[in-house]
């Protein structure tokens, strides 16, 4: 006789947490292009990388691989991060919003996450005035 916890989708609850770990990326909710956003976020200080796409292809290819893959919608193609410039992320943990319609990958990031060889893509670009202190998690990048 099986249990539920035999099921290869089996739905069990993360550490600290009563919210059911699902491993079947059918939860995820692509857009009418076949895309999703996916946030990425470093593992070590909570700050926010980079925003990217994925589609089914990238997100089967994270999965498998363990690095991050996005889908280019200029260039309308695969791309490895870091498989260029040796900046990989390294998927510590992969999440889906309530709607299932945002991907959060927590990574470890190498090196700069944005193209401009900055550290995040959100580095010094602001809409707002900055409040003139620096968030706890930036400080403690600069230490």
């Amino acid at each position: 006789m099986h249990n539920q916890a035999d099921k290869p989708n089996d739905k069990t609850a993360a550490p600290g947490s009563t919210t059911p770990v699902v491993s079947d990326p059918s939860c995820v909710k692509y857009d009418s292009r076949g895309l999703v956003p996916c946030i990425v976020q470093e593992w070590t200080t909570g700050e926010v990388l980079m925003l990217a796409y994925m589609d089914a292809e990238s997100l089967r290819r994270t999965l498998e691989t363990g690095t991050t893959w996005f889908f280019s919608r200029s260039r309308n193609e695969y791309w490895n991060k870091g498989a260029t410039s040796g900046h990989f992320q390294k998927v510590r943990e992969l999440r889906y919003d309530c709607d299932g319609d945002t991907l959060l990958a927590i990574v470890e990031q190498t090196g700069a996450a944005c193209h401009t060889g900055d550290v995040s893509c959100f580095d010094g670009r602001w809409l707002s005035p900055p409040p003139g202190e620096k968030p706890p998690f930036l400080a403690r990048r600069e230490r």
